[in-house]
């Protein structure tokens, strides 16, 4: 569309490619003309990490909750049965079953972003873990959403919670809130989760461990940050 080709052009214009903002330049860049659209963006950051993802000693994976979460309200789906279904249902979460959710979901329905399952139902959502997998859906043990904890976890998923794990690129993609936050609000989301994947760098990881560190609008041009300002900020 010539129209949104035009305003991505002047969001561009404002920031230089070749700089690495200072942290505090880089979200007062996005906050101030980094987006455009009608909607609330999504502020996402892109975090290009040395180690070699093709190696299992080098994954980084987890799960945070972010202090001021991602501004979204998630659709939490539960699977599990007797009291865990009524725990489940207690603490907000929106779908609570077993089979009736698995034939559901075979049908094409996926509206939901979040699922948990408890460990004992595990056997009826591998029946379709090659629908939830390649969404990013599929319960894993790893980042807490199999568990019998099943309150918490809901809680947990209403109130902000992001999953994280490195591509084949060996970058992490995650969601850091809207660009309706202020900058405080940013700035405490964004350090919360680079100070979980300092702490997730894996001992065999050699070399410079963070790369790059780019946040984003949803529509609008990346910022590229200075990474050493940045982890200053942290330690």
């Amino acid at each position: 569309m010539p129209g949104r080709g035009k305003k991505y052009r002047e969001a561009r214009s404002k920031i230089d490619p070749d700089t690495r903002y200072s942290f505090e330049q880089g979200i007062e860049k996005i906050l101030e003309g980094g987006h455009f659209a009608k909607f609330d963006e999504s502020v996402d950051i892109a975090v290009r990490l040395g180690i070699n993802p093709k190696y299992a000693d080098q994954m980084v994976r987890g799960a945070l909750v972010l202090p001021h979460g991602t501004g979204k309200t998630k659709r939490v789906l539960v699977f599990a049965k007797g009291e865990k279904e009524a725990e489940a249902r207690d603490a907000g979460a929106d779908f609570v079953g077993g089979d009736d959710l698995v034939e559901k979901i075979k049908e094409g329905w996926m509206e939901f972003d979040d699922c948990i399952a408890t460990p004992d139902m595990m056997g009826t959502v591998g029946k379709i873990g090659k629908l939830l997998g390649p969404r990013g859906l599929m319960p894993n043990p790893k980042v807490g959403t199999v568990t019998f904890d099943v309150e918490r976890a809901v809680r947990e998923a209403k109130a902000g919670r992001i999953e994280y794990r490195v591509d084949k690129a060996g970058i992490i993609h995650a969601p850091v809130g809207r660009v309706s936050f202020n900058k405080d609000k940013l700035k405490e989301n964004i350090l919360e989760l680079m100070d979980a994947l300092l702490k997730a760098k894996p001992s065999s990881a050699k070399g410079t461990y963070v790369r790059t560190v780019t946040i984003s609008s949803t529509m609008g041009p990346g910022v590229r940050l200075d990474v050493a300002d940045l982890i200053s900020t942290i330690r």
